[in-house]
């Protein structure tokens, strides 16, 4: 996920670090905070791939204590502009919706008030994919054991890493039939381009030619 504006910590991450990042696929846990200066509009942006389950959490503590009349809002849409959460003047609360494609997701946080007011810390936490199910509830819902839910759990992981994998291998195609595509065009305009010098310079030999002749500089 990247942030629009306000800082960002980096880190170096570790090998066995970036393999669980690739092992966990779509699936993933954003956890981060920040300060929101009044007046103000933070925003951060994460790309989903399809039909998964997106869940978060937020709190927003104020430092005013009240003053200025300082509110903030809560908004979270798609690349279309759709409006998939929004919560005025939010303080603490969580959020859930299903993704229909694969996209790129918005959630953005503005503060508006009047006067000198501190800024407030911003605590958001998302889960997606398989972090975001609540395999508790399953097992009571489906009366699971223990053992039987970690199966659940690592059977999931499974689908979605096999369903990344066919993602990555979909894009892979239609970069190779781009570029494919691509290079066919090239060709033909290079033969083109050829066929085009080919023929003005015989057009100026005959050109030439003639201007000769008829100044009688040559034969």
């Amino acid at each position: 996920m990247s942030v629009l504006s306000g800082p960002r910590a980096q880190h170096g991450p570790c090998p066995s670090a970036v393999l669980l990042l690739l092992l966990l696929g779509p699936s993933s846990v954003l956890a981060i905070s920040f300060h929101l200066p009044v007046n103000s509009r933070k925003c951060l942006r994460e790309e989903i791939h399809k039909d998964l389950l997106v869940t978060g959490a937020y709190e927003i503590t104020d430092q005013s204590g009240g003053a200025g009349g300082l509110r903030t809002h809560l908004k979270i849409t798609d690349s279309a502009g759709h409006i998939l959460y929004s919560k005025e003047d939010a303080t603490k609360g969580k959020f859930a919706f299903t993704t229909e494609d694969y996209d790129m997701f918005e959630v953005c946080f503005e503060s508006k008030g009047t006067g000198r007011i501190p800024d407030q810390l911003v605590i958001l936490d998302m889960k997606h994919g398989v972090e975001a199910k609540n395999y508790e509830e399953i097992a009571k819902v489906e009366k699971l054991k223990p053992l039987e839910v970690e199966l659940r759990r690592l059977e999931d992981l499974s689908e979605s890493i096999v369903n990344d994998f066919a993602y990555m291998k979909k894009r892979e195609e239609e970069m190779r039939d781009t570029n494919e595509s691509t290079n066919t065009r090239v060709l033909y305009f290079s033969i083109f381009s050829m066929f085009c010098l080919i023929g003005l310079a015989t057009w100026q030999v005959f050109y030439l030619r003639r201007f000769f002749k008829a100044k009688k500089l040559i034969e």
